[in-house]
């Protein structure tokens, strides 16, 4: 596969990860944490949560533009999303105590290095 075929192959994938990950987070907040390793979430924690739900299907509308449209700005757009979000889940794996379940860090910390391999790979993308 080309660089250029996986990188929109990733896009469709991370289009339709942060569609679940928003849609859990509105309409199912303690199994969406659950399922990242996170304990029986306390009202503000759900809450805050919960406030994330836009925020990851806005992400998800850009992919879909990007995998619709495929401008150069639209991946340049992407880039710029996913270098918002390399720090965030390893901010989160290392200071919070309710990341209970083993090996969750660890899957946090590699969404941070995913993130940036995002960003890089669709920026690049974004100079075709």
């Amino acid at each position: 596969m080309t660089f250029d075929g996986t990188v929109e192959a990733v896009n469709r994938t991370m289009a339709a990860f942060d569609l679940a990950l928003g849609t859990g987070a509105l309409v199912a907040p303690d199994a969406t944490l659950r399922a990242l390793g996170h304990a029986e979430p306390s009202p503000d924690a759900r809450a805050l949560f919960r406030r994330c739900g836009p925020i990851w299907l806005t992400f998800a509308a850009a992919h879909a533009v990007a995998a619709a449209r495929g401008a150069p700005r639209d991946w340049w757009a992407l880039a710029w999303l996913r270098a918002t979000e390399i720090a965030t889940d390893v901010v989160w794996a290392s200071a919070s105590p309710s990341i209970a379940r083993r090996g969750a860090r660890a899957v946090l910390w590699g969404a941070g290095a995913g993130n940036l391999a995002m960003a890089l790979a669709f920026g690049r993308r974004g100079r075709r």
